[in-house]
């Protein structure tokens, strides 16, 4: 004979999706996060940083708008990753590096980053035919 637990019948699961989501690092970004990505491919280096007076005051002069700092500082960090991937691959300075992660971001998403900022893959064994 078969037991039937009418006081539980409908419980929920033992763990719920914010504990997995705890556990689980999470390696993809939210569309918020991949246009902030997509929108960093246009800024240089000198986008990160801080202008100096006679920068601001020429900036001023000639109609160049402000930095292209993001008020959310997770997405600022975001933004400051990409730039940097952009321009070094895979040699980003440490204090960034611990900078992404304190904000809020997984090693998974670092390697994301940058595989998708410079077009890398990693073990790619691709050749190229000599013609």
């Amino acid at each position: 004979m078969a037991y039937l637990d009418i006081d539980s019948m409908f419980a929920g699961p033992v763990t719920t999706s914010t504990d997995d989501a705890a556990t689980t690092p999470q390696e993809g970004f939210s569309a918020l996060e991949w246009s902030v990505i997509a929108l960093a491919q246009r800024d240089t280096l000198a986008s990160l940083t801080e202008p100096g007076r006679m920068s601001r005051a020429l900036g001023s002069l000639f109609g160049r708008g402000p930095s292209s700092r993001l008020a959310d500082p997770k997405l600022e960090a975001l933004r400051r990753a990409a730039v940097l991937a952009r321009h070094r691959g895979f040699a980003l300075p440490m204090s960034e590096i611990h900078h992404f992660h304190s904000v809020g971001f997984s090693e998974a998403q670092m390697e994301t980053l940058v595989t998708s900022v410079t077009g890398m893959r990693v073990g790619r064994t691709d050749q190229r035919i000599a013609a």
